[in-house]
């Protein structure tokens, strides 16, 4: 950044339009929680770059995300953006503490949908002003990527900059259909899973060094491969393979059996990240709160 930048040309409200698109990652999606039309936006953000002489945001594979400078403008900024919601809030007649308006939370598919949704759900009977979006997604987190308040990552996030907490241990076991192993017969070693069709994550677009096949079954590769950890259950229960699936999906799956190659279930963990200036946000601390209650619950479905 220019040390002859204006700061008198500086506008809060242009860095309200940051944090919005950094939260985001739309501009369209940035118009809609701001209530403007996302031309204004974009000539919102062209302008703080104008006037700060840097660019601060670069298109990235999932959107609009902060450049490296963008992220230091922004940290600096959220407090700007939580004092306007705490007006809002004081204006309304709400607690401060109170929980409302538009959180994204981003998951793994097969968490998302099966622990997460009903614990949103619960959340969002008692706070029903707030609007959820669930992402769902099994990919590395790593810090520059935008569009989340809080994130649940398989293992621990690329990046010592994130709050991030233990979720829960979870187990993966191989599981086939009763069809399959009459037709193939059951494989009774590792070294025998490689006659087999194993259903796994695509390898070339998996970014989670947890799941690392190989690393877990030597010399074992997956034959049927989807990104969607329900095309991989799904791909059991009709016979088209072994699958190494969480244990907690495969119970919505009760027909399929589970295959015993000698060696102990696959563990792994779920973690919690959020940005380290978001912890004290009264909607971080609620769905936080809803994600450990739900899988305290319920951690024999995991384990």
């Amino acid at each position: 950044m220019s040390s002859d930048v204006d700061v008198r040309r500086l506008r809060a409200d242009d860095l309200r339009y940051l944090l919005a698109v950094a939260s985001t990652g739309r501009l369209v999606a940035a118009a809609d929680a701001l209530g403007v039309d996302h031309t204004t936006v974009s000539r919102r953000i062209k302008a703080l770059e104008k006037i700060l002489q840097v660019r601060l945001l670069e298109r990235g594979a999932d959107g609009w995300e902060l450049t490296e400078i963008g992220r230091a403008v922004a940290e600096p900024a959220r407090p700007i953006q939580e004092a306007v919601e705490r007006a809002a809030l004081a204006a309304s007649g709400m607690r401060e503490d109170a929980v409302s308006g538009n959180f994204r939370l981003t998951a793994p598919d097969g968490f998302g949908t099966v622990f997460a949704v009903p614990a949103l759900k619960r959340l969002r009977d008692t706070h029903p002003n707030l609007t959820i979006e669930l992402i769902t997604a099994t990919r590395n987190l790593i810090l520059h990527q935008s569009g989340f308040d809080l994130a649940v990552a398989v293992g621990k996030p690329a990046t010592g900059r994130l709050f991030a907490e233990k979720l829960a241990d979870y187990a993966l076991r191989l599981y086939a259909s009763e069809e399959y192993l009459e037709r193939h017969g059951t494989p009774q070693t590792v070294g025998d899973l490689a006659r087999h069709t194993v259903a796994f994550y695509v390898d070339s677009l998996l970014q989670v060094g947890d799941l690392d096949l190989d690393h877990h079954l030597p010399g074992v590769t997956a034959r049927f491969a989807s990104t969607n950890i329900f095309a991989q259950l799904e791909a059991a229960r009709v016979g088209a393979g072994i699958a190494l699936v969480p244990q907690f999906l495969a119970l919505r799956a009760p027909e399929l059996r589970v295959v015993d190659v000698g060696v102990p279930p696959l563990m792994l963990a779920f973690t919690l990240a959020v940005r380290r200036d978001s912890t004290s946000r009264p909607a971080v601390r609620a769905v936080r709160g809803a994600l450990h209650e739900e899988v305290r619950l319920r951690r024999d479905e995991l384990l």
